[in-house]
């Protein structure tokens, strides 16, 4: 897993930075994981946009990603490592004994011909999922569970991990990506090693058109607009619009948006880095 610089032979090109797909094994993906995938262009179910600056796009195929992981001491064999145009992590085809194929999110290290296991009886090896109340401490752990059964919530995207740090009570204790610390049930199922693709931060796509095929329209800024479009539109030449804030007038440097109420607040030991 690297990432390669290219020649500058065109504008495009002179300042991208890509991924050498070094670890992928094949482009074909398991035809029975495939579901199709339908354009929305940031609209919901009525029709109005919800999520602005989205639209076109290559068109893509969604993968049925295992994320429960819930077929336990069953050991699987991994046959592929693929590409997944929905997320930036690698994916890979593992096979059960019983000739069953899933996706899963593949960890760093995991290769082609690996063993991988789920449930009390599977081992700290990278892949495997076991309970938080089974894993060792200090291990490094991805796709973690915040309700028993209900899959991998925490730390999916390419290079994200946490770090189980303690075990109290009912609870274990996570270093967050964010580097918020947090109880978890124990119950609670999670992935050892951290996830794949840890250099796609790194990469630069070089030019408009790439952003575009990735179903990105341009983006505009608020200062630019009317007073009717945004909160911080109009006035005389370059005048901003006072202080940052979203086109429905919330701050955007640091007002605090989380509900005071909130009820898993109590589970939160330390808030995340400013």
């Amino acid at each position: 897993m690297g990432i390669k610089k290219f020649k500058p032979v065109t504008p495009g090109t002179r300042f991208r930075i890509g991924s050498d797909f070094a670890e992928v094994t094949t482009d074909k993906p398991e035809k029975s994981l495939l579901l199709p995938l339908s354009k929305k262009g940031g609209r919901n179910s009525k029709g109005r946009i919800t999520t602005r600056y989205r639209g076109g796009g290559s068109k893509r195929k969604y993968r049925i990603i295992d994320f429960k992981r819930d077929k336990h001491d069953m050991a699987a064999e991994v046959l592929t490592i693929e590409y997944d145009p929905n997320r930036t992590a690698r994916i890979a085809l593992v096979q059960y004994e019983d000739g069953e194929k899933r996706y899963i999110v593949a960890p760093n290290g995991l290769s082609v011909g690996a063993k991988i296991m789920s449930g009390s009886k599977a081992t700290p090896d990278v892949g495997n999922a076991m309970f938080l109340a089974d894993i060792p401490l200090g291990s490094v752990v991805h796709n973690i569970e915040m309700q028993p059964g209900r899959g991998a919530q925490i730390a999916r995207s390419a290079g994200a991990y946490a770090q189980l740090n303690a075990r109290e009570g009912k609870y274990a204790i996570l270093k967050m990506p964010s580097g918020e610390t947090r109880m978890i049930l124990k119950t609670c199922l999670a992935v050892i090693g951290s996830v794949s693709n840890a250099d796609h931060s790194l990469t630069r796509l070089g030019k408009a058109g790439r952003r575009r095929w990735l179903g990105i329209r341009p983006r505009t800024r608020g200062v630019v607009m009317n007073p009717v479009d945004h909160p911080m539109g109009g006035g005389e030449g370059r005048n901003s619009g006072g202080h940052p804030r979203s086109r429905t007038g919330v701050y955007a440097k640091g007002l605090k948006t989380r509900d005071k109420k909130k009820a898993s607040n109590r589970l939160i030991i330390s808030k995340r880095k400013k």
